[in-house]
């Protein structure tokens, strides 16, 4: 049996070192190293584990957010298309019972715009069916536009009335009812108007541009071929004839001349014999009334409260729907009638 060990002598396990000092080995050939020494190449290894880890995490993280981003952006995207769906009248006030009925011309009047012929005829057919609605106002903020669809709600709004010869249209301006704006309201029973409001502009405009100096300038050279004398009519790059002027004249005159009778046949005997009437100028609301143009001073409340007696409104606007809305708020409509002008050259309109 072995001896025992001194009580202060060191005890050691087999196989390690005693505390503080070297093992044999080490001591012998004074090559050794600590055990807790790391080479530089495992620091290096360590590291580069490290550093991937991290940025996997961080990669994750972005998809994470992004997916996210994307959630929330397609829910507040469904969340304004259902807002914004064209769907039946809005209600401004009480719910049920006898109503006004409201529908508003808001804008340029152009075939695919808010204020196209096709949305507000839609929105005054529904408003006139409605047996609900006491009367019907058409509140107008327009500079004008199109002759043709101008010409179109004109017509459908003589056919309502019409139809329903017991349920007045009133027109109530704003801030402007001009060219074609105005073009429509003539078709009304009786014409509101704030005594700032611009009214007027019964004329008619056909405009361009031509390049010809500036292409000389530049050293280009225009060719166009046609199959007809008068089909490149007002290319804004070829030169315009005397006779191109004067047929175009022609044609504004005819189309001043509808805008004019639509007028005539609309305000009746209310007009005052001004020769400037149809000149193309626009008047304050408050002159308007005194040259026949307009009726009386009055708000779409005031109408609605004193005239009609139906207080509680109801909305019938046709609202653009999501596309028609993404569309021209990412410019597709200016693309558009940047492409038109391109093509045709000049544009009619009531402006």
């Amino acid at each position: 049996m072995a001896d025992a060990l001194p009580p202060d002598s060191p005890r050691t396990e087999p196989g390690f070192p005693p505390p503080g000092g070297r093992s044999s080995s080490a001591a012998a050939g004074g090559v050794g190293r600590d055990a807790g020494e790391v080479k530089p190449w495992e620091r290096e290894m360590l590291e580069k584990v490290l550093m991937a880890g991290i940025r996997e995490q961080r990669a994750s993280r972005r998809w994470k957010i992004f997916f996210r981003l994307l959630v929330l952006a397609i829910f507040a995207l469904v969340v304004w298309s259902i807002s914004d769906f064209d769907g039946g009248p809005t209600t401004v006030g009480a719910a049920s019972g006898k109503h006004t009925a409201l529908v508003t011309l808001s804008g340029e009047i152009a075939p695919d715009g808010q204020a196209s012929a096709r949305k507000i005829n839609a929105a005054l057919e529904s408003a006139f069916d409605d047996a609900s609605a006491a009367g019907v106002i058409l509140r107008i903020n327009s500079p004008g536009g199109s002759p043709v669809q101008a010409g179109m709600i004109y017509d459908d709004i003589m056919r309502l009335r019409a139809k329903y010869p017991k349920k007045p249209l009133y027109v109530v301006v704003e801030e402007i009812c001009a060219s074609g704006g105005y073009y429509v309201a003539a078709a009304a029973d009786k014409i509101y108007v704030d005594k700032a409001s611009i009214v007027g502009s019964i004329g008619v405009l056909m405009d361009g541009f031509g390049f010809t100096g500036l292409m000389d300038k530049l050293g280009v050279e225009r060719r166009l071929l046609t199959a007809g004398r008068n089909k490149g009519f007002l290319d804004p790059f070829s030169p315009q004839t005397d006779q191109q002027k004067a047929y175009a004249l022609d044609m504004l005159e005819q189309v001043h001349q509808q805008f004019i009778g639509a007028v005539k046949k609309g305000r009746g005997n209310r007009l005052k014999d001004d020769p400037d009437l149809f000149s193309g100028l626009f008047w304050t609301g408050q002159r308007s009334i005194e040259l026949g143009l307009a009726d009386s001073l009055g708000t779409v409340d005031s109408v609605a409260r004193d005239v009609l007696k139906a207080p509680n409104l109801v909305d019938y606007t046709v609202k653009e729907n999501l596309p028609e809305r993404v569309a021209r708020r990412f410019g597709a409509a200016v693309g558009t009638a940047a492409m038109k002008t391109m093509m045709i050259g000049a544009s009619l309109s009531f402006k």
